[in-house]
Parts: structure tokens; sequence; C-alpha cells
């Protein structure tokens, strides 16, 4: 775990942390997969992502859990004020919400993103390009001159 933090693009990461940690999760995986072991493999993406946000692990992302994150990967940003973080995360609760329950009443609450809503939210989205990790191998370039 502590060459992680020798990794410059990391080092700056607001999330490091989360990030160098799911490297460390045990579960296999498997190569050569077919369209149902990639429709699993995308799920635990996702349910990866998923409990980066619900920090209290109930089950839901909560708008003050989705403002917690926002901040936070927001918070390198010198020009950007915590009230503006919190407006963004407000914004895609409420654009959540509309996806998942669709129009709300005024009486009603949308208490959190389970996540069969974060699913829902994520389909047609190519996470298989957006959430990878490429790793050179320095031999192979050595050898280049």
């Amino acid at each position: 775990k502590e060459n992680f933090d020798s990794i410059p693009d990391l080092e700056f990461n607001p999330i490091r942390g989360k990030i160098v940690h799911a490297f460390f999760d045990k579960r296999p995986i498997e190569m050569n997969m077919d369209e149902e072991q990639l429709d699993r493999f995308r799920k635990e993406k996702l349910k990866f992502l998923f409990h980066m946000y619900d920090s209290d692990h109930d089950g839901k992302i909560t708008l003050q859990e989705y403002r917690n994150v926002v901040e936070e990967l927001l918070s390198g940003n010198p020009h950007l004020e915590k009230e503006s973080a919190r407006s963004i995360a407000d914004g895609a609760m409420m654009e959540a919400a509309s996806i998942c329950v669709g129009q709300m009443g005024p009486d009603q609450v949308y208490e959190g993103i389970t996540f069969e809503d974060f699913l829902k939210m994520w389909q047609g989205i190519d996470i298989e390009t957006k959430m990878h990790v490429r790793f050179l191998n320095m031999e192979t370039i050595a050898h280049c001159y």
C-alpha cells in the first residue's frame, strides 16, 4: 500500500484512500469472461462506486453523504466555494430522484439512492472505459530505444 503514495496521479486525488483500498480487495478477477460474467463484473464495479458514496453502509446514499463526497472531490479547486459544491450535489440528487422515483409530490421526500436506483442511473454508461487503471510494463519500455 505504501507504494501507492509514490504514484503522481494519485498524489492529489482527494479520494486516494478509497482508491488504494480498492486495490487490496481480495475478490478474484476472471479473465476471458462471457456476457453474464461481464455483467456481474460491471455490477461489482458499480457496487464499489456505490460504497464510496454510502459512507455509513446502510444501503442508501443520502443527500448528506453525496454532499460530503462532492465536497471532497471538489476540495482541490480553489475557485469553487463549499456552497457551490453543495448546490452541485443538491442538483444531482434531485436529478437522481427524478430518474428513480419520477415526479414527486410536494410532501414526498427522497430518502436516498439505493443500489438498484444507482444501477438505473448508470444504465447505458460505459463504465469499463471510465473506471480502470492502466499499468505499463516498464521492462518492455526500457527495451524501446
